[in-house]
């Protein structure tokens, strides 16, 4: 389901609260602005705020024959979001997952969601160095990986 999708971008920090999810956001809404049809996948399972920043947090993820339809965002459809934060039932549920659980979530969101074509495809990851990680560079493997932005705080 990756097919379609020109270049994938990892977003990525040491530890949490360092913005991760807020230069997702910021950097998706800007290439859209700039006619680049923008998806975000959130693997941040514990703490999935991508959707309340962009007011979709009420919306719910529809299944097709290719997989599982991201939800989109903005009155012209322009960025596909896909993020646990829809598949809980409400959506300040905690996600208390072992590794497994994680993991093999993480490698459905790569492999069954039907992003269609897009430019970019922001991968927004949990804070810190941990199996999710791992996880999400080994299902994107095959994949059109430009590169990594890792964001880091002063002190």
């Amino acid at each position: 389901n990756l097919l379609g999708v020109r270049h994938i971008l990892l977003v990525l920090s040491g530890k949490g609260g360092v913005g991760k999810s807020t230069i997702c956001t910021e950097l998706a809404l800007a290439l859209r602005h700039r006619g680049h049809r923008v998806g975000i996948l959130d693997v941040d399972l514990c703490g999935p705020s991508i959707p309340r920043m962009l007011r979709v947090q009420d919306r719910a993820v529809h299944q097709c024959d290719s997989g599982w339809v991201p939800v989109f965002v903005g009155q012209d459809r322009g960025i596909a979001l896909m993020s646990i934060g829809f598949l809980l039932e409400r959506p300040d549920d905690a996600v208390v997952w072992r590794g497994p659980k994680k993991n093999a979530l993480i490698k459905q969101f790569v492999t069954d969601v039907a992003w269609g074509d897009l430019d970019f495809l922001i991968v927004d990851t949990p804070p810190g160095t941990s199996d999710e990680h791992i996880s999400t560079v080994e299902a994107l493997r095959h994949s059109k990986l430009l590169g990594a932005i890792l964001v880091t705080t002063p002190q």
